[in-house]
């Protein structure tokens, strides 16, 4: 579920291994870059932690970003 802290929309993944959590990343970063709209990533092995906010608007959450973390949720399903 995501969480919007400190003018972010923040959610945590685990996966089962580095290879299925990079996997996610790879399909995140296609659409990201389709969107032109990129999050900030951080993956140790099977844990990843994406946050999203819009650069251009003064680093608040926008609609780009519920838009995004609502494509991003439809890769999981």
């Amino acid at each position: 579920m995501w969480q919007e802290r400190d003018n972010r929309l923040v959610r945590e993944f685990r996966f089962a291994d580095f290879q299925e959590a990079f996997t996610f990343l790879t399909r995140v970063a296609f659409l990201a870059e389709q969107m032109n709209h990129h999050p900030a990533i951080y993956n140790t092995f099977n844990y990843v932690r994406l946050e999203l906010n819009t650069h251009d608007s003064g680093d608040v959450v926008t609609s780009k970003d519920h838009e995004l973390a609502r494509r991003i949720d439809k890769i999981l399903n």
